[in-house]
């Protein structure tokens, strides 16, 4: 089996570089520009299961390289929600106060919304174990950096903190082959 993750264009620009989790906007002109863009390296018949996120900027990412009615549109692809910190970048949440950043599992905890744990596995009881049941070869799923990210800790058995190192920029892509374990991250 093959999986293909892309992560969605550039948003809005009030939201570059903020933790934006459930939070639901949309595409900056960058965004759909990049987004296009990834029409040169798929199209729908690549495809035999389709799955994007149901938040506004991975369905605007997906329509404008796959053209398609086959895709489920899935909340267990979305993002980590970060509760009240949502739309705020890393200094505004210090300038609050109310936490401080001593390492970055104590930071991750501290930051309201869902937990990470249960944000983990959810993540990887859709990629892991549900997708595996669809005996499906080629599979896309346009989802979030931070879902990529803790995808990628499974497969090189790293911490969060490690994956959170690896840049995945804007509309870039990630293809992991089941059967040779060879992960390739495209930016």
């Amino acid at each position: 089996m093959t999986i293909t993750l892309v992560r969605h264009g550039e948003v809005k620009e009030p939201y570059i570089g903020c933790y934006n989790g459930h939070l639901d906007i949309g595409l900056s002109e960058k965004g759909y520009a990049d987004a296009k863009a990834l029409a040169k390296h798929f199209n729908t018949s690549d495809f035999d299961a389709i799955f994007c996120s149901d938040l506004i900027r991975t369905k605007e990412t997906l329509k404008q390289f796959i053209n398609s009615d086959d895709v489920i549109y899935t909340k267990e692809l979305r993002e980590k929600s970060w509760g009240k910190h949502e739309g705020l970048s890393f200094d505004a949440i210090i300038a609050q106060n109310e936490i401080q950043y001593i390492n970055f599992e104590q930071w991750l905890n501290a930051l309201d919304g869902e937990d990470v744990e249960e944000y983990t596995l959810r993540v990887k009881k859709f990629i892991f174990e549900y997708l595996p049941t669809l005996k499906k070869e080629n599979i896309l799923l346009v989802t979030h950096s931070g879902v990529i990210k803790t995808f990628i800790t499974t497969l090189k058995d790293i911490s969060l903190e490690e994956a959170f190192g690896i840049s995945i920029p804007y509309a870039s892509y990630v293809v992991y082959n089941s059967e040779t374990k060879k992960l390739d991250i495209h930016d």
